[in-house]
């Protein structure tokens, strides 16, 4: 007599298992933010590897011969930048950041003479030594080339300015016991850039960027150039074309 009632409460349990299962629905997934698009934050540390084009004065052109034993370069400097930009979409974008390059020591040396009955005749050297330094403005366009396990080729380019200061500069003339130095001078010039790197997406909002750039940064100049002692007052040494193949470690932070 207990038996039906037993596989009766069996049944209706079996039927209301399968009712409450063809009432559940499958809630639908969060929504996941888009891959591209919107503004992000970026920011960079780096190493400068510099080259100057050449370094100009007018008293070189008052002497009979001159020549460069060493036409002069820059050491490696530390560069750091920050910066804004906007994502279009999965393959351009574009960005603008400010960016600090530390002080560059720089070294040339040359020598100056005239024609003597015995042939050359050096009258002297100069040794030169100084620093450089720059603020540049840059605005960017990029074009990501594929997307391959989280990594993003690119390339792209900039242009902007550049504020090159010379400091400390110093000509010393051991033959003739001289020295000269000029004061710390500051100029604008145009800059542009060439980009490429490689990008690797850590989060949906984390970017990390090992880039190269190839910068031309313009032009520099010292303050007028003054003997140690007062009496003699010349032009500015000119720093001509230097330009600087650089390599930076970045990041950059979505907004969206």
């Amino acid at each position: 007599m207990t038996r039906l009632p037993i596989a009766f409460a069996a049944m209706l349990l079996a039927s209301t298992s399968a009712f409450a299962a063809d009432l559940y629905v499958e809630p639908d997934p969060q929504p996941v933010a888009p891959a591209f698009g919107g503004f992000y934050l970026r920011g960079h540390l780096g190493m400068s590897n510099q080259q100057l084009g050449s370094l100009e004065h007018t008293l070189f052109d008052d002497v009979e011969i001159h020549e460069f034993l060493d036409e002069g370069g820059f050491d490696s400097a530390p560069l750091a930048g920050i910066g804004v930009g906007y994502q279009f979409n999965d393959w351009l974008r574009a960005d603008a950041f400010v960016e600090y390059r530390g002080d560059a020591s720089f070294s040339a040396l040359d020598r100056y003479g005239h024609t003597g009955a015995a042939g050359t005749v050096w009258d002297g050297t100069n040794d030169y030594s100084g620093t450089k330094s720059e603020w540049l403005l840059m605005a960017n366009a990029y074009v990501d080339v594929g997307h391959w396990y989280g990594i993003t080729p690119y390339v792209g380019a900039g242009i902007g300015a550049s504020r090159n200061t010379i400091s400390h500069f110093k000509d010393v003339n051991v033959p003739t016991a001289g020295v000269s130095y000029g004061d710390t001078a500051s100029t604008w010039n145009f800059a542009w850039a060439l980009h490429a790197g490689l990008a690797y997406q850590v989060t949906d909002r984390m970017t990390l960027d090992l880039g190269y750039s190839y910068m031309n940064l313009g032009d520099a100049k010292t303050g007028d150039l003054k003997a140690y002692d007062g009496s003699v007052t010349n032009e500015p040494m000119h720093f001509k074309d230097i330009t600087s193949h650089d390599i930076k470690l970045g990041f950059r932070y979505s907004l969206q």
